[in-house]
């Protein structure tokens, strides 16, 4: 049997347990643990408390014990519910055309756009794609994210989805981050498919979602709802047979138009991202459902656009998540503390309220119970950072970056595979 290890002494631990799903939140609401220490064996936490009392209870025989020195305190390691992380090549010639002021019509009849994407992602095999998405899984754990979910969608057609998915499952081997795989199939229709929108869908409705569910690759469903892509309408027959099939549907959500987020709900979506667009009729609806509100700063950044309404949307009642949207054309920065920082600037969240969106909420968009809080029974992933104030995370806007990450019980080292 595996020795149980005792982490400590921290400053401050914040659990981010006791926190209601949905609606504001104050900081005097964060339970915080002084001088505490957690107490973990094989991948799950024991107990969370008192360190000099955690410490009476343990036989040093038994027991694994890693001292901490000078002002630190722990989180409950980063959940990122929303990326693109598995593509190949760049868009930076699209940046640089945005930041001229090229349209997106324009940038897409250069050769930009998300088709710019899926032919650079197609031109890799399996081993390159997955030795991408693992780099990049690596990266955002060594800066504190834990579990990432990664999104399809650069295959658009059935092999390619399918090579992009298992890629993901490839991926999941390589690193101890936990990848999360959406089938994002319904990303837009192919140019090369010969037949309309609803005829594609069709298609993969009927021929890759199956083959998914047979070989394990993914459990979740997403669509981008918007002009440029699929509309509520002809959306809503795919949805269908990915509820038929037992998929969880979550969707790209009123980022240019309002639309998605109404399809979000009647389908009991576990969540509805961007939102860039919402507005009042959007933040009501979402607020009175239990599809949680998704932001994406990182795309509002790259694109120049506003911010998710994400006050409007708590002081509504909603629940709120925040995540990185990371992918090579409108959201290539993929740093999520960053990120959240930033929207915490513009929308006036409190530190609980983003802390809550990376962490115990951002799990429940992914329909996970077991991570997301530090407390007993829960996977021992958390981060530790130099500092004696939880404050001090979202004051330095990313800069501050954790000393330790710890993911199921393993302490991650910039070598971990």
């Amino acid at each position: 049997m595996n020795k149980q290890k005792l982490i400590g002494p921290f400053h401050q631990l914040l659990t981010l347990d006791k926190l209601p799903l949905k609606g504001p939140l104050k900081d005097e609401s964060l339970e915080i643990i002084q001088e505490a220490g957690i107490l973990i064996r094989d991948d799950k936490i024991l107990e969370v408390g008192n360190f000099e009392e955690l410490r009476s209870k343990i036989t040093l025989d038994q027991t694994e014990l890693h001292l901490l020195e000078g002002d630190c305190m722990a989180v409950p390691g980063w959940i990122d519910c929303h990326t693109h992380i598995c593509f190949g090549g760049t868009r930076a010639r699209d940046f640089a055309m945005r930041n001229a002021g090229k349209s997106y019509l324009e940038i897409a009849e250069a050769g930009g756009g998300i088709w710019d994407t899926v032919t650079q992602t197609r031109k890799l095999d399996l081993i390159q794609l997955a030795a991408n998405t693992t780099k990049n899984a690596n990266q955002h754990l060594m800066e504190g994210v834990t579990t990432i979910e990664v999104k399809s969608g650069y295959g658009l057609n059935h092999e390619e989805e399918l090579k992009m998915l298992r890629a993901i499952k490839e991926a999941n081997s390589k690193t101890l981050a936990d990848l999360i795989s959406t089938c994002l199939a319904a990303h837009m229709k192919p140019r090369d498919f010969e037949g309309t929108n609803a005829e594609y869908l069709k298609l993969i409705g009927e021929t890759l979602l199956p083959q998914i569910k047979i070989e394990q690759l993914s459990n979740r469903v997403d669509a981008f709802i918007e002009k440029s892509a699929f509309s509520s309408e002809e959306i809503e027959a795919y949805f269908e047979k990915a509820k038929e099939l037992g998929f969880d549907i979550t969707v790209h959500a009123d980022q240019f138009t309002t639309g998605g987020s109404e399809v979000a709900v009647k389908f009991k979506a576990k969540s509805a991202d961007h939102l860039e667009a919402s507005g009042e009729n959007e933040i009501s609806l979402l607020a009175q459902s239990d599809t949680i509100a998704v932001a994406l700063p990182g795309a509002s950044l790259g694109l120049g656009c506003d911010f998710t309404p994400a006050r409007k949307l708590l002081d509504q009642g909603g629940s709120l998540a925040i995540a990185s949207d990371w992918n090579p054309g409108s959201a290539p920065m993929g740093d999520l503390i960053t990120q959240a920082s930033i929207l915490a600037t513009f929308q006036k969240l409190s530190t609980a309220e983003v802390l809550a969106g990376l962490t115990v909420r951002a799990a429940a968009t992914l329909n996970l119970s077991d991570r997301g809080i530090l407390k007993q029974g829960m996977l021992a992933d958390f981060s530790i950072f130099p500092t004696n104030n939880y404050q001090e995370i979202l004051y330095h806007q990313g800069k501050l970056k954790p000393v330790q990450v710890w993911k199921r019980g393993v302490r991650v080292t910039a070598s971990a595979k």
